[in-house]
């Protein structure tokens, strides 16, 4: 995909879209020039939404059925669109500012770690979306990882880094990262950001790096500072993806 986009007419980015013929790509993501997410490779779609616990604390995900789309299609990113999670062009009405603020290094090079006796716990702050998965009803991730010596306390905590959406918790054994087994696929959160999972890269508009990852979620309400990377602003905006 290639963009060209302009000034402002009528209160409105123009932006000219040269459409591919053919899509036998692997699956990509480009995001555009203050617009959309392009999406390429017939890149499954499923929403997904948080499952909580009695006393309001997300435990698990529920995966709803699948969204038909072309094997390209283009994922809102300005926040505005009607028909989320599909681009409407709102972005070129509302002048959706989309620069990418989000680091160039890499996840090695941000990784905290936190040791344990039975498990290493990988730390990258900026990844989090603050999906809130990490906290049972008494105790964070944190307050656990010296305790990995008990199976029980392990367990929990291996299930709360394995639901993180975003990647911003991960865990090493013997020295080796890993990972869970995700599928290639795009899943919109109930109210909050895209989470890619399996690896597709994902291409800045800036022509910046950007590190390709098991799993990451990206912005879709488009008041993150760290776009395209989700920070957790669509809590504080009170982003609402359907009417």
């Amino acid at each position: 995909m290639r963009v060209e986009c302009g000034g402002a007419e009528n209160g409105r980015r123009m932006c000219a879209y040269d459409q591919w013929v053919a899509d036998d790509r692997p699956p990509h993501i480009e995001v555009l020039p203050h617009g959309p997410y392009e999406v390429t490779g017939d890149v499954p779609l499923r929403p997904r939404r948080a499952v909580n616990s009695p006393t309001g604390r997300p435990i698990t995900w529920q995966t709803d059925e699948a969204i038909d789309h072309e094997a390209t299609y283009y994922l809102c990113r300005c926040g505005a669109s009607e028909n989320k999670p599909f681009c409407d062009g709102s972005h070129g009405f509302e002048l959706f500012d989309g620069t990418e603020d989000a680091p160039t290094d890499t996840h090695a090079e941000r990784a905290v770690y936190h040791e344990g006796p039975g498990t290493t716990v990988v730390q990258d702050s900026v990844l989090c979306h603050h999906a809130k998965f990490c906290f049972s009803e008494v105790h964070g991730w944190i307050d656990m990882v010296a305790d990995t010596d008990d199976p029980s306390i392990q367990r929990e905590l291996i299930a709360m880094i394995e639901h993180c959406p975003s990647g911003a918790l991960a865990q090493m054994f013997a020295g080796e990262l890993v990972e869970p087994d995700l599928p290639a696929g795009i899943s919109p959160i109930e109210d909050g950001p895209l989470a890619v999972t399996g690896g597709i890269a994902v291409e800045r508009a800036d022509g910046a790096p950007f590190e390709t990852r098991n799993r990451v979620s990206l912005c879709r309400c488009g008041a993150s500072e760290r776009k395209p990377l989700c920070d957790g602003s669509h809590i504080t905006t009170n982003f609402r993806a359907s009417p």
